[in-house]
């Protein structure tokens, strides 16, 4: 079992907090401006939005040395939803990954809504989170993490899918948030 330290208490950090605990990991749930509390976890979630993430790598970059830090942010231009933020030939994960280069990087949960986390389901499939890196190991253990709580995990290989998965949680998002689906919906893989 893992310890899984989440930074972010919103709805995708409390879904992943649920999880990891259903998998039987022990959870500790932070708030992004909880920089006093110590970050305890093998595996550090980033449950927060992108921009969030320079001040947590400015005030917790050496306390995340070789840990495994999970993405799950979409760099997404929240005041016009028309695109990516990061350039096109990068991702927030590699981003991050260049500015944590002590840290196994893995992007997963982005693909996701915290509804369908919670519930398991993506209308009448069982909820798949997609997950890239370079580190075998770091993916396995978040592969091992999301199956232990009965979903389903697809390593879809190294940090350069990360700009694909961002693509897809881009356009998800962006379906949602014009009511062309729920927040409680999403894409399923079918295997």
């Amino acid at each position: 079992m893992a310890h899984v330290t989440i930074i972010g208490n919103g709805n995708m950090g409390q879904a992943i907090a649920g999880l990891a605990g259903k998998g039987g990991n022990s959870v500790e749930l932070l708030g992004h401006e909880d920089t006093g509390k110590e970050v305890t976890g093998d595996v550090v979630v980033l449950a927060v939005p992108y921009p969030a993430v320079s001040e947590i790598i400015s005030a917790r970059g050496a306390s995340l040395a070789g840990k495994v830090v999970v993405d799950i942010t979409n760099p997404l231009n929240f005041e016009t939803f028309d695109s990516l933020t990061v350039p096109a030939d990068s991702s927030a994960a590699a981003e991050i990954a260049a500015a944590l280069p002590e840290s196994r990087v893995v992007k997963a949960f982005n693909t996701t809504f915290a509804g369908t986390l919670v519930s398991g389901k993506v209308g009448d499939n069982t909820t798949t989170v997609l997950v890239a890196g370079d580190d075998a190991d770091a993916k396995a253990l978040i592969i091992g993490i999301v199956s232990a709580a009965g979903l389903r995990a697809i390593d879809v290989g190294s940090m350069r899918r990360a700009r694909e998965l961002e693509a897809i949680g881009f356009l998800q998002i962006s379906l949602a948030a014009s009511e062309k689906v729920p927040w409680t919906g999403g894409f399923a893989v079918v295997q």
